[in-house]
């Protein structure tokens, strides 16, 4: 049998997926990231990983269509890191590396939340579209630009960081990036968070998020669904950013579909209707962009990075 391998290469695990020609998962597995020595065990824990399924299917290395990874960080066209805060990686060329294990077989290298994009956009949320644009909301916010089923890096590798426009300028704290009132400071799970702190302690209006101690971003949404007045509204302030942002995105770019994902989006419906309800009032036409949900999970770095390696 023939093979392609999606690596997902994070701070914590390493995830891995066997795919077939036509990129359908065969089966998964991951190991823990071992940041010791600069990071210098990472490509060969996903070299032996992969050798060793290759032997349970009684694979030879001609079998090996592709390998593509996922890299947390910034990654050039051709797939060299300059810096990898998260794997501990400086001038680094992890494609070279691996080649050098797989000599015969297509590698290929991008950015993990671009390479998630990628495979939303082929078999999840962004499947059948001609462009899209993906938002991660976690602890904070980012995204990746697909058109025409090629990634967009832009010349300077932030295409798609929509957690950096700065869209509240009443803002006074300072975002992790330096500037003020970005996206990421209200839309992510860390500004959920914030936001409703801020309003407990600006009035004394009853709600069931006073009872909580240790409040997080899924308390917050989980009481917006069950009715929370005060709930309700942190989750709309903190996403009418997001929609204008994203409004702006389309004034310029114009894709036909915004998927999202990440831990915050696991409030489904709640979220998306937010983010819809911004858009909207920002959008110079009445329909604009469809906003979806992510579907594929943790897996979608797995299969964006196979994907990376079959369209190479």
């Amino acid at each position: 049998m023939k093979a392609i391998f999606g690596v997902d290469i994070g701070g914590t695990d390493i995830k891995t997926g066997m795919f077939s020609e036509d990129c359908q998962l065969i089966e998964k597995w991951s190991v823990s990231t071992d940041l010791s020595e600069h990071g210098k065990f990472i490509i060969p824990a996903v070299a032996t990983g992969i050798r060793e399924h290759m032997a349970i299917h009684n694979m030879k290395p001609e079998d090996v269509i592709g390998i593509g990874m996922g890299i947390p960080g910034p990654v050039d066209p051709h797939g060299y890191v300059k810096k990898c805060v998260n794997l501990n990686w400086k001038e680094f060329d992890p494609v070279a590396e691996l080649a050098a294990y797989f000599p015969d077989c297509t590698i290929a290298a991008g950015n993990d939340a671009n390479v998630a994009a990628l495979g939303e956009y082929y078999q999840g949320g962004g499947a059948g579209s001609s462009s899209m644009m993906m938002v991660t909301l976690g602890t904070g916010v980012g995204g990746g630009v697909i058109m025409d089923g090629k990634i967009i890096i832009g010349a300077h590798g932030i295409a798609g960081e929509i957690g950096h426009i700065p869209m509240n300028r009443k803002e006074i704290l300072t975002c992790n990036c330096g500037n003020k009132g970005c996206v990421d400071q209200c839309a992510s799970a860390t500004g959920i968070v914030r936001y409703a702190r801020q309003m407990m302690e600006s009035s004394e209006e009853p709600s069931t998020l006073r009872e909580i101690e240790n409040l997080t971003s899924r308390d917050v949404c989980n009481c917006a669904k069950e009715g929370d007045a005060m709930a309700l509204r942190c989750i709309e302030t903190c996403m009418e950013p997001l929609g204008a942002g994203l409004a702006c995105f389309s004034h310029a770019f114009d894709p036909e579909v915004y998927v999202i994902g990440g831990g915050v989006s696991n409030a489904g419906d709640l979220i998306v209707e937010a983010i819809r309800k911004g858009y909207k009032e920002h959008m110079y036409l009445s329909e604009g962009a469809d906003i979806r949900l992510a579907k594929l999970g943790n897996d979608a770095g797995m299969i964006g990075a196979c994907m990376l390696a079959a369209k190479r």
